[in-house]
């Protein structure tokens, strides 16, 4: 019975069971709210857009605009305006002519009641008044202008090819119509029992007199999605039997010359017009195509009223086409959002609609669409709840990953190419739910298995470091006591470590012990005066221990000998690189401070490795040794002693540029261009010495602002790390600063090293890099096919001489850039005159003084970090700024 209890609940736990139930969960949600909906609408306008469809030619659209409002009056106008065009339209033989103003009110001018009733008492003189012919036809020409009705009529009548519009209320009919279809209405209108189109309660038409004299009568409503959008247009309109046609249609029917005896309704499926077949869903309603906008153009033309009227735009122009006529001007009319634009008027959208009936250009829905669904919802849940439990991390986001885009690219491209809408976002959806949860359960019974687990093996690793402590490997014991939580007892058996590491001169790692001890208890015993002994002796015992060559004795008295380094006496050290050690030191001979760069080659590489990179570091030191330029750090000896090879170079004060690439750090304007300027002119120099440099970047450059001194350093370094092909996580340069031959792999000159002190100017102007990316691959894709953004997006007090500057300093093609140092120095230095008269203002300068300040108080007080002296650094590996 307890096994079949224990069995039971570990039934709740297991990965299938929670990934059923986030399948489960998921799907409710997603179909009980409109996330997934109001996603996938998002994803159809961006897909259904891409398409590769063209618009028809046949269309033109001449907008009630602004333009057209400010100089012919507010709206609304008279109605002998709207005649007046009809009358241009029929003069220049348009086909159709689609009108989506409403005309449902009579529109009479007050005046001219009184006309009428003057030209009745002039028709009928008094017998003593008498009669005036004159003043009757002045009567009758009155009345003429101030009845637009009538004039709009008349044009309708001669024009004889013109739509009107109608509007329905939609809704289920509960009993009989209001009012019957106006005869004008009834006469377009098709017999429709089936209920296959929308439904509708009342209308709104257009005035007898002018719906009288109208080619046809069709339908304007619009069907709004949830999201305000229109993306569907109801063909039919189901007034109590009568089913009448929407503009659209009509539009297309007049313009191939067919009658409505040429509409047949196929129940469910479609509507046929003539030999097209315009495919629907159920309720008659058709997805249209809306066409992107290409290159700055719209998909169809606006035309605007007042320019057809004045007669600025040719009549010609609008001989056997459609012209829908609209109004887009602001406060006239209504605008909806479609696919691929974020407000279209009526016009334009009826313009989208008729070009998709006339081309055949629908979106279309099959029927087992709802099948593929099911299908694709029961394979997710198939691989969430059987596959997914059984692979571990790295497959398992590889897998879902694949699926999830799968599916995305499956319904982007069946909308994109051939116009077939396939919904399989809500299981993309489904699928990214159920991978997160899972994993995140997973995770969390991890944790909660490690915390158990840590506790139980606490005392395992307690155990095994005294065991490695007392086989002498104390390296190994450190690593295992740090994996047990602090307690008295381990503290203790750390403080006994330490001792064993003094005891073997390993001052360093006894400095690391205590550190540790301290983190957990700093009162233990007498930690605090063994750390700081340690930390003494740990700036001088740097070579190893003491029966090393060259390592530290310990005389009576604990007074130190400090070890030597070929003819330089080790001072300190003052940091740490990736290849090896940074010393202070001093000729004792002539009492000069150096800095000195070590490499322990033979830790690093092995074999004909270890032979090639001691003869490229040799070669590399001699050539840099070479250079000697004001800018250039000065290269004073290179040797080889005690397995380690290196560089005794000139002790520089300052700090290199790092600090001063920061936002809220940056230095004047004016500063950086001479700073640049400088490390131009000294790039120059080894160029003409056929040297290049490969990594410059603000860590390479030093500069000490009381003397104002600038040097460039590490000549040759970037070349020595890469002697080994098996080496990781070292490269020929710094990535984000690599030119994109550099990063090709392709050989380099000196225009490399420009373009890499052009991307350091952007920072140091701005502070931000020009590439940056999420990943290494990202990062090279930009810097070798995308041009930087312009600096004064940046930082707009920038002048306009220095941004080209820089824009030219980093040019793709080597041959478009700066092809000499010296050049590029002397564009920085005219900028100057622009700069100092206030063009460019160094809107930093204080936060600059204020870092160059906070500089000189820390090289005064003697203290030392990583980093303030870069020319002693090695190089690291590559730095992906995102």
């Amino acid at each position: 019975m307890a096994g079949k209890k224990t069995k039971k609940s570990e039934f709740w736990r297991t990965d299938w069971f929670a990934g059923l139930f986030l399948i489960l969960i998921a799907t409710v949600v997603y179909t009980a709210t409109d996330f997934a909906g109001g996603l996938e609408r998002r994803f159809y306008d961006f897909a259904s857009t891409a398409s590769n469809r063209q618009p028809s030619d046949r269309i033109a659209i001449i907008a009630i605009d602004d333009q057209s409002v400010s100089n012919l009056g507010r709206w609304p106008w008279p109605r002998s305006y709207q005649a007046n065009l009809i009358d241009l339209l029929a003069q220049a033989k348009a086909k159709t002519v689609v009108q989506t103003i409403f005309f449902f009110e009579p529109q009479k001018d007050p005046g001219l009641v009184y006309i009428q009733k003057l030209k009745e008492l002039v028709g009928n003189p008094d017998p003593v008044l008498g009669n005036n012919e004159a003043i009757a036809r002045t009567f009758a020409e009155a009345e003429a202008a101030l009845d637009t009705d009538t004039a709009l009529a008349k044009s309708l009548h001669n024009a004889g090819n013109v739509l009107l519009p109608s509007v329905f209320v939609l809704g289920e009919p509960q009993g009989k119509a209001d009012s019957p279809l106006p005869p004008f209405v009834l006469a377009q209108s098709l017999d429709e029992v089936s209920a296959f189109s929308l439904p509708a309660l009342r209308g709104q038409y257009p005035i007898d007199a002018l719906g009288s004299n109208a080619a046809a009568v069709g339908h304007l409503n619009q069907y709004i999605d949830q999201d305000g959008a229109v993306r569907r247009e109801p063909l039919l309109v189901n007034y109590f039997g009568k089913a009448v046609p929407s503009m659209a249609l009509l539009a297309a029917m007049k313009s191939l010359n067919l009658t409505l005896a040429d509409i047949r309704l196929n129940d469910g499926d479609s509507v046929q017009l003539g030999r097209l077949k315009i495919k629907t869903d159920s309720s008659a309603m058709m997805s249209p195509q809306f066409y992107r906008d290409r290159e700055g153009r719209p998909a169809f033309q606006v035309d605007s009223f007042y320019d057809v009227v004045s007669g600025k735009i040719p009549l010609s122009k609008y001989t056997d086409k459609i012209v829908i006529i609209g109004a887009t001007a602001a406060g006239v009319g209504v605008q909806f959002p479609v696919p691929g634009h974020p407000a279209l008027s009526p016009a334009e959208t009826i313009a989208h609609i008729t070009s998709s009936i006339l081309s055949e250009h629908f979106i279309v829905e099959p029927a087992w669409s709802a099948w593929v669904l099911l299908v694709a919802m029961f394979l997710v849940a198939l691989y969430v709840v059987l596959a997914l439990p059984r692979l571990s991390a790295g497959p398992a986001a590889m897998m879902t990953a694949s699926l999830f885009l799968t599916l995305l690219l499956a319904e982007y491209g069946l909308l994109a190419g051939a116009s077939i809408s396939l919904p399989l976002l809500l299981p993309a959806l489904v699928l990214i739910t159920g991978h997160v949860g899972l994993t995140t359960k997973r995770f969390l019974v991890t944790e909660a298995g490690k915390v158990k687990s840590d506790e139980e093996s606490a005392e395992t690793n307690r155990m095994m470091g005294l065991a490695l402590q007392g086989q002498g490997q104390l390296d190994m014991a450190f690593d295992r006591f740090r994996r047990v939580p602090a307690s008295e007892a381990v503290l203790g058996n750390l403080y006994s470590l330490a001792l064993d590491f003094e005891r073997k001169r390993q001052f360093n790692k006894a400095q690391a012990v205590y550190e540790h001890i301290a983190a957990a208890d700093a009162n233990f015993k007498e930690v605090q005066q063994k750390l700081n002994r340690v930390k003494h002796l740990s700036e001088t015992v740097i070579l190893g221990g003491g029966s090393h060559p060259g390592g530290t004795m310990l005389l009576d008295g604990a007074s130190m000998e400090k070890p030597m380094l070929g003819r330089y006496q080790v001072e300190k050290e003052l940091g740490k690189g990736a290849m090896g050690v940074v010393y202070q030191g001093k000729d004792p001979k002539i009492g000069r401070v150096v800095a000195i760069k070590t490499m322990a080659l033979s830790e690093e590489f092995s074999g004909d490795d270890l032979v090639d990179a001691r003869e490229r570091f040799f070669r590399e030191a001699e050539t840099a040794g070479r250079l000697q330029h004001q800018n250039i750090v000065t290269i004073f000896d290179a040797g080889e002693e005690h397995d380690l090879a290196y560089i005794a170079m000139e002790f520089l004060k300052g700090s290199d540029l790092t600090e001063y690439t920061k936002p809220g750090n940056l230095m004047p304007v004016s500063t950086v261009v001479s700073v640049v300027s400088r490390v131009a002119q000294a790039l120059d120099y080894a160029h003409r010495q056929q040297v290049v440099h490969r990594d410059i970047k603000p860590a390479n450059i030093m500069y000490e602002r009381v003397s104002d001194t600038v040097k460039v350093t590490d000549f040759g370094i970037a070349r020595i790390t890469d002697s080994s092909k098996t080496k990781t996580g070292l490269v020929l340069g710094t990535p984000s600063f690599m030119s994109p031959e550099q990063l090709a792999g392709k050989k380099v000159d000196g225009r490399s090293d420009l373009y890499s002190l052009g991307v350091m100017l952007y920072q140091l102007l701005t502070g931000v890099l020009p590439f940056r990316g999420e990943s290494m691959a990202e990062l090279m894709y930009k810097i070798a096919n995308e041009d930087a953004s312009d600096i004064r997006i940046h930082r707009t007090d920038v002048a306009e001489s220095l941004a080209m500057v820089v824009k030219r300093a980093m040019a793709k093609p080597p041959e478009s850039r700066y092809q000499t140092g010296v050049a590029f120095s002397d564009d920085l230095l005219r900028c100057m005159p622009e700069i100092e008269t206030g063009l460019s203002t160094t809107v930093h300068a204080q936060d600059s003084a204020m870092a160059f300040e906070k500089t000189d108080a820390f090289q005064s007080s003697g203290a030392q970090r990583p980093g303030s002296f870069e020319a002693t650094q090695v190089s690291r590996g590559p730095d992906i700024e995102i």
